[in-house]
């Protein structure tokens, strides 16, 4: 029997990264029980649905093994008719060649809502973010949009008569295009670009003619990629806001075209940032204002504890029982007060507890509560907590809510030394992701990656499990040789010692600005070292 609770949204994710996702889109996420997406939705974008929510990738990367769409829709269905909320996530717009179809009519076959939500398809955006208009009175008084998943089914005779072609999924096969338009007398000298991860970080774009595109573009991987063919590609310089000076300082500080400027100090950087799969990275958004590309490793996994015995017992006792309150990471505030909350209390319990945060970043998160923390150690790091603690340790009864396993022991070995009561308990477990995603492990193996980041000695430990866990041969033994290894601080500066042999840069703030600053001074002293 159907629940008729269930509803299926089949939604446009834009251009992958989340500042091109609808708000209509953002809010049904934030809903989501159910996600089946494809491979292009950025990590970002996975950061909206709620913890609970089940994720189910399903491929569709060209070149690449993909769920079959039979399996896809069968998937849609049960769900549905379990009672869920589900959102079917694509990359651009549902209807822009992705198969909604055959999945709508699964749905109507089996009798399940849905809707479907439009999104922003790189067909359109991808050149407008790449200065190249695809009409124009003069150029292009008409533009068509392909798919070059299969060029034998295209009518070239006809395609080489249009003004103005965009080409979806043509990047393994840009030769045989520019073939076929040459042959059916598109003049050689005719524009072309392509644009690659267009509006992401990582954008490129390519300019040439059907003469030289192929030479131009020999030995790069292009995919994914908006292939434009028209004089419109000759108004790129002149629309391109960057040819402007006066403009520069009106472009919004954290706009995507004003970090890829070459002016800033990451440009053309490829830095992998490991972090939790839960948290949306402050340290991506830090880099990419910088102009890096960022590729994002999820090297931690956030999830409650085995048991909430012990946390839930503290918070029943807490008012009136505890002088301080000490937090080391905002996964520690946001699962100490979701629970304070969820057992039918309020920051009101604190009473005359204080609080001390370690790191900026902790003190943020509990700031969003409005709540100010009574202490934070000068260092951001949690030794120096108890060497500048504001009073006197000697009888004072702290609670610490904490990882469950694997965290560093020395901070309660210090406070109980100095005669403090120290409450443990468990609030949060962070484990190792199952596996590294494809776009890691292919600039991995490519060598594409400048520098590597570090927030955590638990990030280290996974970075290493995830890679020990690859097939022989995936990697060579070198692999690291040539990649910046960027720590946050001591303590992660030891563990890439331990565990990787080394570690090239430490930031001297303990902080997620610290390092990107560090970063930039060390990658601004290599181009000095280079150019003397």
């Amino acid at each position: 029997m159907i629940n008729p609770t269930g509803k299926v949204y089949l939604i446009g994710a834009g251009l992958g990264e989340i500042a091109y996702l609808t708000l209509q889109a953002q809010q049904l996420l934030s809903q989501a029980e159910v996600l089946i997406y494809d491979a292009l939705v950025d990590d970002s974008i996975l950061t909206l649905i709620p913890k609970n929510c089940l994720k189910l990738e399903v491929g569709k990367r060209g070149g690449k093994p993909s769920t079959l769409q039979t399996e896809i829709n069968q998937l849609l269905v049960k769900y549905c008719q379990e009672g869920k909320q589900v959102i079917r996530l694509k990359g651009g717009d549902p209807f822009i060649f992705g198969r909604t179809t055959s999945e709508i009519q699964a749905l109507i076959e089996s009798e399940c809502k849905f809707a479907v939500i439009p999104g922003l398809s790189s067909a359109l955006a991808a050149p407008t973010l790449a200065h190249i208009p695809l009409t124009d009175p003069v150029m292009s008084r008409c533009f068509a949009v392909l798919t070059a998943h299969d060029l034998e089914a295209l009518d070239w005779q006809i395609v080489s008569q249009i003004e103005t072609l965009v080409i979806l999924m043509g990047g393994r096969n840009l030769a045989e295009i520019v073939h076929q338009l040459l042959r059916h007398e598109r003049l050689p000298q005719t524009p072309i670009a392509i644009i690659q991860s267009g509006g992401c970080s990582q954008q490129k774009v390519w300019v040439g003619t059907l003469n030289d595109i192929v030479e131009i573009t020999v030995n790069q991987s292009l995919s994914p990629c908006v292939i434009v063919v028209g004089e419109v590609v000759r108004l790129r310089d002149f629309i391109n806001p960057d040819q402007h000076p006066w403009q520069q300082e009106k472009q919004p500080q954290n706009s995507i075209l004003n970090s890829a400027t070459m002016n800033q100090p990451l440009f053309g950087k490829t830095i992998l940032v490991t972090r939790s799969v839960e948290q949306s990275s402050l340290q991506s958004d830090l880099l990419k204002a910088q102009g890096a590309i960022v590729i994002e490793m999820p090297a931690l996994v956030i999830t409650p504890p085995l048991s909430w015995e012990s946390l839930d017992q503290a918070i029943v006792q807490l008012e009136n029982s505890f002088d301080w309150l000490i937090l080391t990471s905002s996964n520690g505030v946001e699962y100490f007060f979701n629970r304070l909350i969820t057992l039918g209390k309020d920051t009101r319990s604190l009473g005359q507890t204080k609080i001390a945060v370690v790191g900026k970043k902790t003190a943020a998160s509990l700031q969003k509560l409005c709540l100010k923390p009574d202490f934070i150690p000068p260092d951001f790091i949690a030794d120096s907590l108890v060497e500048h603690f504001p009073e006197s340790l000697e009888g004072k009864r702290i609670l610490f809510p904490r990882v469950e396993t694997g965290g560093r022991e020395i901070l309660v070995q210090e406070l109980t030394a100095k005669g403090a009561i120290i409450t443990e308990v468990a609030a949060y477990e962070s484990g190792c992701p199952e596996s590294i995603s494809p776009e890691v492990l292919e600039s991995l193996q490519g060598k594409k990656i400048d520098v590597i980041t570090f927030a955590s000695s638990k990030t280290v430990k996974n970075f290493c499990q995830l890679i020990q866990a690859l097939p022989e041969k995936v990697l060579t033994p070198d692999y690291l040789d040539t990649i910046c290894i960027a720590s946050i601080g001591p303590q992660t500066s030891k563990s890439c010692m331990n565990l990787l042999g080394r570690v090239d840069i430490e930031a001297r703030e303990y902080t997620l600005e610290g390092l990107t600053q560090v970063i930039i001074n060390h990658l601004s002293l290599f181009q000095l070292k280079l150019t003397d």
